[in-house]
């Protein structure tokens, strides 16, 4: 026996489950899928069946949000970049653990093995200081001449970033050549790890309006990118801090949340706990002079002056780096792409802003 479906003309047999692939009751622009089975149930008052459409259930959602790695809820956890890492620097170990091995990154220095050894693996670290624009004091270059012959390997080594790097540094001596640097006014604070590294300028002596105010341009970024939160001094200088006092709008700037940039009431307002996705670089120039590679840094700012030399504003270049993962083609090397001009005043504000909003885009997702 079959029965007529309305105005579909679709036989249906007597069985309790059929399935029901299109509706011909609109016309052909409007037709209508289903994909709803049906049951029959016979009526007890009469020969002719009742039917009844039940929805198909809706498949859960399975997705899930993306794993998190390991470095980002090792910063979370880390107190600021502090935990573990005090703690492993009082064990009697060469070297200290993995989650340490990454929080040291942020105070200027990396866990490194002898890969010509073989067998049991030699520790040592390497620290690398942070010098805006490439200047270095008589008394920083001695100190870190004297370091390296007596707790390194005897090198000092320049790096492309206008830095120093100490290699085969003890784990048992990193505080005193730590302490040491900071008292000969240096510094390895942010030198590695996932926040602004050091900012390159021209590193040429010419007492020119536009090297001078580009030299001074690129200290007042480092300052503002500094972290706040003194993990870097509890660790290394038991809590004193000894440094330079900064400019009055760099610390302004860094406490002006009119713009929605900061974390509000934390020690860390620029970068909060968990700092940024990955290193940062900025840089600046003046025209003409190519001493420093602009584009691949994630903020080039070159400065613009008048006809006279005095510094009028500041192109700005986002987006460069030369960073990729191994086998992951969705990261790859790149130039930074001009934005547009910033005026003189302005510029401290574009690179807040732009490394704030690195910050806030990889928090969110």
């Amino acid at each position: 026996m079959t029965t007529s479906f309305g105005a579909a003309h679709t036989a249906i047999p007597r069985e309790p489950n059929v399935l029901i692939q299109r509706f011909h009751g609109l016309n052909s622009s409007h037709s209508l899928l289903l994909n709803k089975r049906i049951h029959v149930f016979p009526d007890s008052t009469s020969n002719r069946p009742i039917i009844r459409a039940v929805s198909t259930p809706v498949k859960p959602d399975t997705s899930t949000e993306p794993k998190r790695s390991k470095v980002e809820i090792f910063k979370e956890q880390s107190n600021f970049i502090r935990y573990p890492l005090d703690e492993e620097l009082l064990t009697d170990t060469p070297n200290i653990n993995e989650a340490a091995t990454q929080m040291i990154k942020f105070h200027g220095s990396y866990q490194q093995t002898n890969r010509d050894e073989r067998g049991s693996k030699s520790y040592s670290f390497m620290l690398r200081t942070k010098n805006p624009c490439g200047k270095v004091s008589n008394e920083l270059y001695l100190a870190m001449d004297d370091l390296a012959d007596q707790f390194g390997i005897g090198t000092l080594r320049l790096t492309t970033r206008q830095t120093f790097q100490l290699h085969g540094v003890l784990k048992k001596d990193l505080k005193t050549v730590m302490s040491t640097i900071i008292r000969s006014m240096g510094s390895t604070l942010g030198a590695c790890g996932d926040l602004n590294r050091n900012v390159l300028a021209p590193a040429a002596p010419l007492a020119r309006k536009d090297y001078l105010f580009a030299q001074e341009t690129a200290e007042d970024i480092a300052a503002l990118l500094t972290p706040q939160s003194g993990f870097y001094y509890d660790m290394w200088m038991d809590g004193e801090r000894i440094m330079s006092a900064e400019p009055p709008h760099v610390v302004k700037a860094r406490n002006d949340n009119s713009r929605g940039t900061n974390f509000p009431d934390s020690p860390e307002p620029i970068y909060g706990t968990q700092f940024l996705p990955r290193k940062f670089k900025v840089a600046v120039t003046v025209p003409t002079d190519n001493s420093v590679d602009i584009l691949t840094n994630d903020i080039g700012v070159v400065l613009v002056s008048d006809d006279n030399g005095e510094p009028q504003g500041f192109n700005i270049y986002v987006g460069g780096g030369m960073g990729r993962t191994h086998r992951q083609e969705a990261t790859f090397p790149r130039l930074a792409e001009p934005i547009g001009l910033c005026t003189k005043g302005r510029y401290i504000v574009c690179s807040e802003s732009y490394c704030c909003y690195t910050t806030r885009k990889w928090e969110k997702g």
